[in-house]
């Protein structure tokens, strides 16, 4: 699934933390969510605005969810609105996602003050190599310049939008061709998925220009 793969590239493997913003990594994990519903043709985006097209629930529970969400407030259909509101517990939702596939644990650290915080990462050695795999699957498929699928495409295009270029082609930096062909990935994509891509891109910026102040 998109949002599994980008939260794997988007989290440390040895400690579960993001590395990013932790707002911006939310961010992400949104725009993946919504963008796996626009590849099962069940929204549509036109404009800023989003839209059901197709209200038969996913097979993923995920997935249905957010669906019956978007459902339930037709009100409310600017796609940032949507991005800011999912983005909030996204991380947790995906991150039981894939501790229901196996490929991590939930980590629970308890603090001073305030509630236990819960993480999920990899704690055996063959979910690390299957997390640490997210980021070196696509760096390959970048530095061999082969053609990439829209689900990858559209990965790729995550990963630039919120900062993670760098992290995924880490030791590459001999293949310039890989780091021009990342921030122009978009461009191929679909409308509707191109449109979330640039509001995820813009909502990021906002949140990063608000956290210097």
């Amino acid at each position: 699934m998109l949002a599994d793969q980008y939260y794997l590239i988007a989290h440390e493997d040895r400690t579960g933390r993001s590395r990013l913003h932790p707002r911006a990594t939310g961010l992400g994990l949104a725009a993946a969510l919504l963008s796996e519903l626009v590849l099962e043709g069940r929204i549509g985006v036109t404009d800023g605005d989003l839209f059901v097209l197709d209200r038969h629930p996913p097979a993923d529970a995920l997935e249905h969810d957010i669906l019956d969400l978007l459902i339930a407030q037709p009100q409310h259909r600017d796609v940032r609105t949507w991005l800011a509101f999912l983005s909030q517990d996204a991380g947790l939702r995906v991150g039981e996602r894939l501790m229901r596939l196996g490929a991590v644990e939930p980590i629970v650290r308890r603090r001073m003050l305030g509630s236990p915080q819960i993480t999920y990462m990899p704690n055996s050695a063959q979910q690390r190599n299957a997390a640490a795999w997210a980021s070196t699957r696509l760096a390959n498929l970048l530095v061999r310049g082969m053609e990439l699928s829209v689900v990858d495409q559209l990965l790729v295009s995550l990963v630039s939008a919120t900062g993670l270029t760098r992290h995924v082609l880490y030791g590459f930096e001999q293949y310039p061709h890989a780091f021009q062909y990342v921030p122009n990935a978009a461009f191929a994509l679909p409308s509707d998925l191109r449109e979330i891509v640039e509001y995820t891109e813009a909502s990021i910026g906002s949140v990063l220009t608000v956290g210097r102040r």
